[in-house]
């Protein structure tokens, strides 16, 4: 650290966040997999968790009507 230079490459990340009903979340998952894989390191991971609620604010509906 003394005075020297150095430089730290970081990896661009993006996020993405996507609720789609169970019975479309496995197609969901081998799609994104398919493309993001590179086989290199920074290809990402994918967590998937239930929503307890859902609600459009706009119409009122709740659940999987409001995906």
């Amino acid at each position: 650290y003394r005075g020297a230079e150095y430089v730290v490459d970081f990896l661009p990340k993006v996020k993405i966040e996507i609720a789609v009903t169970s019975d479309l979340a496995d197609a969901v998952i081998e799609a994104i997999s398919k493309s993001a894989n590179t086989g290199k390191i920074g290809d990402g991971k994918i967590f998937v968790f239930d929503l307890e609620q859902v609600i459009r604010i706009r119409t009122g509906e709740t659940g999987g009507d409001a995906i």
